[in-house]
């Protein structure tokens, strides 16, 4: 059985792929481009891939392929409709983040909040010398607790982020997606948290109703000038929107892990922004903890072979 990994480099260097238990022929590729990927799958039973794009056209050249093993939990570079017509299984790693990106999601909370990276800034820069005294107070200090907790998307992370947020003594505020109305009690409308929250984080799948789903129209509608933390998907805020939004006050910080080009050009309006002391940009590594890349690396292998075994498992769609 030939089994190919598109993009073993999105996986740490350090991190133990376990030898599958079953007779097989593995080939890694340290990362695919669009134009390799028909190519390097046309005679593969078994692709393990992380974001590198599978789309109708490369599965039509597949025609061995039966199974993709994603080594994420999204899974919106696969063409599942073209997947389930062609009886293709796809699996996808499930709970592996539940501490990583939670503590990513609050070290950027932390920093805004208490303007960390503004002093570390103005300490570079001599401003505590030029003080003349113990202290200085030239950026917000803010604490937490208090304060409300806004969590777009209730699945394990954003529970998980919703339980920091209660033990830091935030009040917290549970929506789901924008336009749902069908939450129940326990749930806030998506309105009421963009104007009640003074922290507001995403934790939700990139889907048609997701995509930008904060834009200008909904930092306006922000009451409170919180900060907003993406640390999801990217394209779930319209990105173009982020710095105004900054620049006139209607947010008092920015932080994203997430974008919709990855990695983004250099014009990308993301980039004008690095400067700025609210603003914070990580490479995709919320997810990224020594423990978390290994436990996801094991997890792949055991989709992989619970497929070989019949009985597959974290299959997408059911």
């Amino acid at each position: 059985m030939r089994v190919v990994f598109l993009d073993r480099d999105t996986l740490s260097p350090g991190t133990h792929l376990r030898t599958l238990a079953f007779e097989h022929d593995l080939v890694c590729h340290g990362r695919t481009s669009a134009e390799q990927v028909a190519e390097r799958v046309v005679d593969a039973d078994i692709v393990l891939v992380n974001k590198v794009r599978i789309d109708a056209s490369a599965l039509a050249a597949a025609p061995r392929l039966k199974c993709i093993a994603v080594a994420a939990t999204g899974t919106d570079s696969i063409d599942l409709a073209a997947c389930r017509k062609r009886g293709i299984v796809v699996s996808n790693i499930r709970n592996y983040a539940v501490h990583t990106v939670p503590e990513h999601t609050f070290a950027m909370i932390f920093a805004l909040r208490r303007s960390l990276c503004a002093y570390r800034d103005a300490v570079r820069a001599g401003r505590w010398q030029a003080s003349g005294q113990f202290c200085f107070f030239d950026h917000p200090i803010r604490d937490l607790a208090g304060s409300t907790l806004g969590v777009i998307g209730d699945g394990v992370l954003g529970q998980a982020v919703a339980s920091l947020g209660r033990a830091l003594g935030m009040r917290v505020l549970m929506s789901a997606f924008k336009g749902r109305s069908d939450m129940g009690v326990l749930y806030t409308p998506f309105d009421r948290v963009l104007a009640e929250s003074d922290v507001i984080t995403l934790h939700c799948p990139l889907l048609a109703q997701t995509r930008h789903m904060i834009g200008a129209a909904e930092f306006a509608a922000m009451g409170r000038a919180p900060l907003l933390v993406n640390t999801a998907r990217g394209g779930l805020v319209d990105e173009s929107a982020v710095g105004p939004a900054l620049a006139c006050g209607q947010i008092s910080g920015a932080a994203f892990d997430v974008v919709e080009e990855e990695p983004p050009s250099l014009d990308h309006p993301f980039m004008a922004l690095l400067d700025r002391p609210d603003f914070i940009l990580t490479p995709h590594v919320a997810w990224a903890s020594n423990e978390a890349v290994q436990s996801l690396a094991d997890q792949l292998v055991d989709n992989v072979e619970a497929f070989v075994r019949g009985v597959p498992q974290h299959v997408v769609g059911l």
